[in-house]
């Protein structure tokens, strides 16, 4: 494996997308969550994986074209707001952020910042918490922002597990800030 082979920055996660696209046969709208949402902002340089979630009624047709691209790395797509093993509330699509591409059949989105934090908040591992600290500090959230979100999200297992992570997010908040 090259250096740079399991590295996914935006050029490379957008030429991926240009050949997904060529098994494209009707437009749909794809929104990238944790780090693919984070590398397509800015707020980091590159991802190990690929995650989307994208309206029920478009997972099946980029399913389709996922499965006839070969890309060699891990993708996960979930539908209508589902990310990892939360549930936004339906307005996920509408705060999402348009990302400019040359795509002509995808029209690619990103996740608000407020909701990549708290879509991460459900597992938390390091990574995770050092993806958090970097949207606060890049996209200047505030912590009622997250308090307020995180109380909208429906988390798939045990939902207290999901209130103790937000509960030491919000209050180390300061220490993710610096």
């Amino acid at each position: 494996m090259s250096p740079n082979e399991g590295i996914l920055d935006k050029n490379r996660l957008l030429g991926f997308l240009e050949e997904v696209e060529k098994e494209i046969a009707r437009k749909i709208t794809l929104v990238a969550a944790g780090g693919t949402a984070m590398t397509l902002l800015g707020a980091k340089l590159s991802t190990l994986d690929v995650d989307f979630t994208l309206p029920g009624r478009d997972f099946d047709e980029f399913k389709k074209a996922l499965d006839l691209t070969p890309h060699g790395f891990n993708v996960d797509i979930w539908n209508d707001g589902m990310v990892f093993s939360q549930f936004l509330p339906d307005d996920y699509l509408d705060k999402s952020i348009s990302i400019k591409t040359k795509l002509t059949m995808i029209e690619l989105r990103a996740l608000d910042p407020v909701d990549i934090i708290v879509t991460k908040v459900g597992r938390l591992i390091d990574r995770d918490k050092a993806d958090i600290a970097s949207c606060i500090k890049k996209f200047n959230i505030t912590e009622s922002a997250i308090k307020q979100r995180g109380a909208q999200i429906e988390y798939v297992g045990r939902e207290e597990n999901y209130q103790i992570n937000l509960n030491h997010v919000l209050k180390n908040f300061s220490k993710f800030q610096k």
